[in-house]
């Protein structure tokens, strides 16, 4: 069976898990990181030397890195059809989710932990100011790719759209005033209506 760890709080594990559930995949989710320790144990520091979650083991096959393992797991079920139909197509889901990784989460960072991990009394209002302004542009160039499709590799939800889904899924929980995006927003509803989504990003922000 596969196991994944990590707490569902943690946007990384979020991805794994909702793949997971898109995919029919049995798993066992084990709470670790946060409150629930773990990582900092021996056992778990073989299992990923950054101490970091999630990580999942799959009949003995170990992996780190939440877009890696998602990647993985849909390459493992290709009749699932979330990898993409084509050479192409796989690479243009390889695309976006590496510029989740590198470009959108990134400038995200700083209003999400300053405004949901940070005590009140603690928040730097000028990193959050800072971190909003670098998000908007990431929302617009998203707005503009998804203005003549339902889903980021067009009329099909594949791999793509779940890493972007939590990161958009944490902007719009934010308690900050936004630019619209139409486009984004017809996406996320269309992303929220899938029963593996609702399962992982109804839950509050944390």
């Amino acid at each position: 069976m596969l196991r994944i760890w990590g707490r569902i709080s943690s946007i990384n594990v979020q991805k794994v898990v909702w793949c997971a559930l898109e995919l029919g995949c049995e798993f066992e989710r084990i709470d670790a990181a946060g409150e629930f320790g773990v990582v900092d144990t021996p056992a778990y520091g073989r299992l990923n030397p950054n101490r970091k979650v999630p990580v999942i083991e799959d009949d003995g096959f170990v992996l780190w890195e939440s877009n890696a393992i998602v990647r993985y797991l849909c390459a493992k079920y290709p009749e699932r059809g979330l990898l993409g139909d084509s050479l192409t197509a796989r690479a243009d889901g390889d695309r976006w989710m590496d510029w989740q990784a590198t470009e959108f989460s990134p400038v995200l960072r700083d209003a999400f932990w300053q405004l949901i991990r940070t005590p009140q009394n603690a928040r730097q209002a000028a990193l959050i100011e800072q971190s909003i302004t670098r998000t908007e542009p990431m929302l617009a160039i998203l707005d503009e790719a998804l203005a003549d499709k339902d889903f980021l590799g067009g009329a099909s939800f594949t791999m793509a759209d779940i890493p972007i889904g939590c990161t958009v899924h944490r902007w719009l929980g934010l308690p900050v005033e936004r630019i619209r995006r139409a486009n984004v927003d017809k996406w996320y509803e269309r992303i929220m209506n899938r029963p593996a989504a609702r399962q992982v990003l109804t839950l509050p922000l944390a």
